[in-house]
């Protein structure tokens, strides 16, 4: 019995291939390693490289490695560059799902987890977003991950797959330094990079309905996010017979981009230039944080680390990478 896990060599993905190890789970990865790193993923776990799009190497991997259920991972994750690309959000992230559902339906795989995003709520007006809060995402990112959960669903219980849908929150840090995250997407490797730099971090706004007027956010440490995937995958019957499940994985507590500012300055030591308020950006809520009851409750699971714990263990991370100069 082998797990497939597409993104595998990813920041995410790497963390749940550790995590999925430690378990005791036999692994193969599929990525593409457009951003992915090799290097991440332990020589003993086999990577196939390659897309999901490519039918007959998902097809091939599945049978030659054993595989009876699919962690799926890889996809495009930039709000910005979905606005500028829908073509190819939609493509990579609702076709090369397709794909993979089909050569998963044809093996007979009876487990399957989808990785899913906050951004399919949108800009929910409610103190916790819990899992019946409506889903209006507002750009083709959430639009193609709410797409993809309802594939993942409807093809679960037509085919007889055992199927999960986490819906991560904001994460962050990393469970050791050569796993950390080496985007700048994110805030608090935004943050890292323009200190990095000798430029005053940004926080898009301040006038928000919140205590401090910046934007309130629930993040994750991504060691926890791994873990929650381990969970999960523990959770589906193996004989596909468990229905469906959609989860959110965040903590269930905000901070604001201008407490993360303050921590980062801490975490780092540099605390000059301070952070500079500009506009706001278009679409981004005022708090989006997440009610976790249903995973605590469901898949036993209960987020361990704290957010200092996420920043240290990031800036960590990135200077064990070399971004700081």
């Amino acid at each position: 019995m082998t797990w497939l896990i597409t993104g595998g060599a990813g920041y995410i993905g790497a963390h749940v291939v550790e995590a999925m190890r430690r378990a005791g789970e036999p692994l193969v990865v599929l990525d593409d390693l457009s951003t992915g790193v090799a290097a991440r993923l332990p020589a003993e776990v086999p990577l196939v490289r390659g897309s999901t799009l490519d039918g007959d190497l998902v097809a091939r991997t599945i049978r030659e490695h054993g595989v009876d259920g699919v962690i799926h991972l890889a996809a495009r994750k930039q709000v910005g560059e979905s606005v500028e690309q829908p073509l190819r959000y939609y493509r990579e992230n609702v076709h090369g799902l397709t794909v993979l559902l089909e050569a998963v339906v044809a093996a007979g795989v009876r487990r399957f987890v989808l990785s899913s995003s906050a951004a399919v709520y949108g800009m929910p007006d409610v103190d916790l977003v819990t899992e019946e809060t409506p889903c209006l995402p507002i750009n083709p990112y959430g639009e193609t991950k709410l797409a993809g959960e309802w594939l993942v669903r409807a093809t679960g219980r037509a085919h007889g797959v055992s199927t999960s849908c986490l819906r991560y929150f904001n994460v962050a840090g990393a469970a050791r330094p050569q796993l950390a995250d080496t985007g700048a997407a994110n805030i608090i490797p935004m943050f890292f990079e323009a200190l990095s730099r000798g430029e005053a971090p940004r926080i898009f706004g301040d006038d928000y309905p919140t205590p401090d007027g910046t934007g309130v956010r629930d993040y994750i440490h991504v060691q926890d996010l791994a873990d929650a995937h381990v969970a999960a995958a523990g959770a589906l019957a193996p004989d596909g017979s468990g229905g469906d499940l959609t989860v959110n994985i965040g903590t269930g507590e905000g901070a604001s981009v201008r407490e993360m500012a303050d921590l980062v300055a801490e975490v780092t030591g540099i605390r000059e230039p301070a952070a500079e308020v500009v506009a706001r950006r278009p679409g981004d809520p005022a708090r989006v944080v997440a009610s976790v009851q249903r995973a605590s409750t469901r898949l036993e699971w209960t987020p361990r680390h704290t957010l200092p714990d996420m920043v240290s263990s990031a800036w960590e991370g990135w200077r064990a990478l070399g971004r700081h100069r």
